[in-house]
């Protein structure tokens, strides 16, 4: 340590050497710098803390990036995106179908990072996700590639035609596409008839709203799942009711594929089976593993 040391440099020393947070380090490593000798033999000392605080700045920024990376998204059994330009309503629209209350502004671009919510629909949770505007920096291509439905939203027409050359790379038929036309509580009756009549004319799979008067939402939500294509299939044990919650599958699911979602290796566990509902010729039918499953049936199993 230099001669003549000054007693604060002594103590933000001793400062330092406890400080356990990058963050303390840096404070802590700053305070030294300014309380250090400014004596010519305390040069190198002063340059070793200076080098030092260099360091220490470039390590706390590197741990800012990568806490400001965008996280992953889990991708659930039924995942839908909304896409569109600013301000067409996005955000109003996942307020209205989620749990999420994301930030509504006139402002371009308000939205900067993909918004998840879950939309609850017949015992079923979907998975929705706002994309930011899809000619802003923050559009993020990857999500919607991988999402299973995608949600244009729109206000305009001409709009259309603009989004469909951003998603011209997908190229694969398997995602669905509904188109939303928002903010039909500014138009006239006309003008929704013309809209509508040029939508079916290209065949669109879509559906007029205002979110503005929550025109229309429930069949919206209906639309969204029937767009997944898949069953609900309930669970039971001997004697109780029915799970709250259906197991999500893809048709032509059979009673095996019920058993391994509940747990691998669980079907062959499985002694007997019983199911009600739409598949089963009469209410409690003894079927086997190999038993097709429709929508909305109740499975019972009994284990070895």
């Amino acid at each position: 340590m230099p001669i003549n040391a000054h007693p604060d440099f002594l103590a933000a020393e001793k400062e330092h050497l406890l400080a356990k947070t990058i963050k303390d380090k840096i404070q802590t490593l700053e305070k030294m710098v300014s309380l250090a000798p400014k004596h010519k033999g305390a040069e190198n000392l002063r340059a070793q803390l200076k080098t030092k605080l260099k360091k220490l700045k470039e390590k706390s920024e590197k741990g800012k990036k990568s806490k400001s990376s965008k996280q992953g998204i889990k991708k659930e059994d039924m995942q839908a995106i909304l896409i569109g330009f600013s301000n067409s309503g996005k955000s109003s629209i996942l307020n209205l179908l989620t749990n999420l209350s994301p930030k509504i502004s006139e402002l371009k671009f308000s939205t900067k990072n993909p918004l998840i919510g879950m939309m609850n629909f017949a015992g079923t949770q979907i998975q929705l996700i706002e994309n930011p505007s899809i000619n802003s920096e923050f559009y993020d291509k990857g999500i919607t590639n991988t999402a299973d439905t995608i949600l244009t939203v729109v206000d305009k027409l001409e709009q259309i035609p603009e989004i469909e050359k951003c998603l011209a790379h997908l190229n694969g038929d398997w995602h669905k596409k509904i188109i939303i036309f928002n903010k039909i509580d500014l138009l006239t009756e006309n003008e929704k008839r013309k809209i509508s009549a040029t939508l079916q004319s290209k065949k669109y799979n879509f559906i007029l709203i205002s979110s503005e008067k929550k025109e229309n939402i429930e069949d919206l939500k209906e639309k969204i799942f029937q767009s997944f294509n898949k069953i609900r299939i309930y669970t039971k044990e001997p004697g109780k009711e029915k799970s709250s919650k259906p197991i999500i599958l893809n048709p032509g699911s059979t009673i095996n594929d019920v058993a391994e979602k509940i747990l691998k290796g669980f079907s062959s566990k499985v002694k007997e089976t019983k199911i009600w509902g739409p598949s089963s010729k009469f209410p409690g039918q003894k079927v086997g593993l190999k038993h097709i499953l429709k929508d909305l049936d109740i499975v019972e199993f009994k284990t070895k």
